[in-house]
């Protein structure tokens, strides 16, 4: 599964003990309006970030969090090395570099100095972000690498958003679901506001160097899915290769082994991986709100047909 286990799991627990020490109202802090976990980043790393020098060939996914980019990921690296055919030394020296960065692999995670040392990591770089447009490096929407973007219903994210947010001891738990939820829609969570975030990518939908794809896509046909992944990228695999990933990255697999990939951390990031489970929470007034929101922003946009709300967030 992961390409570097032990670092995936000394990092969960190095942060898991840094945030004991703080106080919840010291666990976020703001830039430019939006809120990040202080044990993960900083003002200084997102200064730093907008001097990151993106590759022709680096392989971008973004997504806003729980939208399902753990497991996306994770595919995508499965296709890249499948494509590449990495020897046992190349992959020895990837995971080598790859340690050597000392934090999640995620584009606005860790001190300033990360982007120096992502300079190191050989080619082609995996990179994961959960930041729209607007925050992201100028380089990387401006060079030639392909950016992939997941997007998921709204109704779905804010209940996994908030599930994780109360599992996660490196955020400040919310007391109730109609107390996360006002904060959810006004963009008082970490990465703000998920329309937001939504409407600022779909202003690249026609860009030809970008593909959006859907979580709900994903689960109706994941060899379908990744087959335009693989095509978007021009990765070359055969069919037996589609399968024996699609195998590996189902949700339960990855949810069966991840103690053994992600440490303590496994329980928080893996629980359902369902479509639907909104209906559990939601009240009449918030799915009300939820819809007419979804409506002003992005109604009749090519990205609403594209996430088919009618279909999957309609009661």
């Amino acid at each position: 599964m992961s390409r570097n286990r032990e670092r995936v799991i000394e990092t969960v627990e190095n942060v898991f003990s840094q945030s004991e020490k703080i106080a919840p109202e010291d666990m976020m802090f703001s830039y430019k309006g939006v809120l990040y976990p202080a044990v993960l980043s900083s003002p200084e790393t997102l200064e730093a970030l907008k001097s990151f020098e993106t590759r022709s060939d680096d392989v971008i996914l973004a997504g806003y969090p729980k939208t399902g980019t753990n497991w996306l990921g994770e595919i995508m690296r499965e296709l890249e090395s499948t494509d590449a055919k990495y020897t046992e030394e190349e992959m020895k020296e990837r995971i080598n570099a790859e340690k050597k960065l000392e934090t999640f692999s995620r584009l606005e995670f860790g001190d300033p100095g990360i982007y120096e040392r992502m300079k190191k990591l050989p080619s082609r770089r995996i990179i994961v972000t959960h930041l729209p447009p607007p925050l992201l490096p100028p380089s990387i929407l401006q060079s030639k690498a392909k950016i992939l973007v997941l997007v998921r219903n709204p109704k779905d994210t804010a209940v996994s958003y908030y599930h994780f947010y109360n599992s996660m001891p490196v955020l400040p738990s919310f007391s109730s679901w109609d107390e996360y939820f006002a904060a959810f829609m006004n963009g008082k969570v970490t990465w703000g506001s998920y329309i937001h975030h939504l409407v600022e990518w779909n202003k690249y939908i026609d860009d030809e160097r970008i593909m959006m794809i859907s979580y709900e896509e994903l689960k109706e046909d994941q060899i379908l899915g990744m087959k335009r992944i693989a095509a978007f990228f021009r990765f070359n695999l055969c069919e037996e290769d589609f399968i024996r990933i699609a195998q590996m990255t189902t949700f339960q697999a990855m949810k069966e082994k991840s103690k053994e990939t992600h440490g303590k951390f496994g329980d928080i990031l893996f629980r359902k991986g369902v479509v639907g489970n909104w209906r559990d929470l939601f009240s009449k007034a918030q799915n009300e709100e939820m819809d007419q929101k979804f409506e002003d922003c992005l109604g009749g946009t090519k990205l609403a047909a594209k996430m088919k709300y009618d279909m999957y967030c309609k009661a």
